[in-house]
């Protein structure tokens, strides 16, 4: 007999996935411990969990998945070949729409006109506080992407519109935003991604209580602390409206200690994602329950999913609480599907929003 975990090891399917297949009657275990509850699977359903998590890494529906079993299992090749054709036909079907909408979005695109440009190309000099940049560059440098397919996810955004600097990063699973006061513009609105090197270094300028002198001249941005200077090129790419991306419905706020909620994530329990992270490598998930008294919880497998339960990247999430820098910070709960939004509690304008993954499994 061989253990779940030895399963999960194996076949390619987590722990967790091997829980739902049996609640759901697809993959059921040869025999349950009635005292412990743990399950054990005979040799030969080896082949099934691996032949499962083929189909599902292919997208079948659960549906179709069920009867591929079936037919494999009393050897009905016509049932399987079957199923395994249709579904491939449903794939190609969607493929091809997929490219028809694509290829209308780009000729869309390619008859627009450019709103960044003319945010790239003016020049502007201004004074903003070196410890207040600090802790903005702080803040967002977490969730910048470092995905060469997607470059202009691969710097650090400054957005100066009046006396306000927002820096924003983004990588898809994660956005950050944060605000650094500025003097010296006070017009119109200029918007330039700094390269993370660029921006590393001048977060490294900025150790003291001065105030440093901005400069963007078209496509080059230069940064002035004291007698130090960094200068460079800014990403000749356009970031994506990140306003947008910040306006949730209203949901549940708590304020929870840093440090305990860390201590709950390094020790509670942890899950696979079948859903891979953007390294495409399985990332381990914490599921966060908020309760009635506004206490906060690292969930089980045994937890129904309900709508103040979210599931997020365990390591973000504790990116997320470090950028925070507070020791405590106010977590806001929308939905399921909706993102985890922390934020500052005496800072509504710094905060970093985690997209949720789906426990399917």
């Amino acid at each position: 007999m061989r253990s779940i975990g030895e399963m999960a090891r194996d076949s390619g399917l987590g722990v967790s996935a091997l829980r739902f297949y049996d609640r759901a009657g697809v993959l059921v275990p040869a025999w349950v411990d009635p005292v412990s509850g743990y399950r054990w699977y005979e040799p030969g359903q080896l082949d099934e969990a691996r032949l499962l998590a083929r189909l599902r890494r292919a997208g079948m529906p659960l549906a179709d998945v069920r009867l591929v079993l079936a037919g494999w299992s009393n050897a009905d090749t016509d049932l399987v070949r079957g199923l395994l054709q249709a579904h491939l036909r449903r794939l190609e079907l969607g493929l091809s729409d997929a490219r028809g909408e694509f290829s209308a979005l780009r000729a869309v695109l390619a008859h627009r006109e450019n709103p960044m440009t003319s945010l790239r190309t003016a020049t502007v000099r201004l004074s903003v506080s070196v410890p207040e940049l600090a802790a903005a560059l702080d803040a967002v440098r977490f969730a910048a992407s470092t995905d060469p397919e997607l470059p202009m996810l691969c710097g650090v955004l400054f957005d100066i519109e009046g006396e306000d600097l927002r820096t924003v990063a983004t990588d898809r699973y994660r956005l950050a935003v944060a605000r650094a006061r500025t003097t010296g513009h006070d017009t119109g609105r200029v918007q330039i991604i700094v390269p993370l090197p660029l921006a590393d270094a001048m977060r490294a300028l900025l150790d003291g209580e001065e105030t440093a002198e901005l400069t963007v001249d078209g496509g080059r941005v230069t940064l002035k602390a004291g007698d130090r200077e960094t200068a460079g090129q800014c990403l000749d790419h356009d970031f994506p409206d990140y306003r947008r991306l910040v306006h949730l419905p209203d949901g549940r706020r708590t304020l929870v200690d840093v440090a305990a909620l860390r201590e709950s994530l390094t020790t509670g329990p942890v899950r696979t994602s079948e859903p891979r992270n953007q390294d495409g490598q399985p990332c381990d998930l914490s599921v966060l329950k908020l309760a009635d008294d506004g206490t906060v919880a690292v969930c089980g497998d045994g937890d129904e999913a309900q709508q103040h339960h979210i599931a997020v990247n365990r390591d973000f999430l504790h990116h997320a609480l470090t950028a925070g820098s507070r020791p405590e910070l106010l977590l806001e709960f929308t939905a399921p599907r909706a993102p985890l939004v922390i934020r500052r509690p005496d800072d509504e304008h710094t905060f970093s929003l985690l997209m949720p993954v789906r426990l399917e499994n």
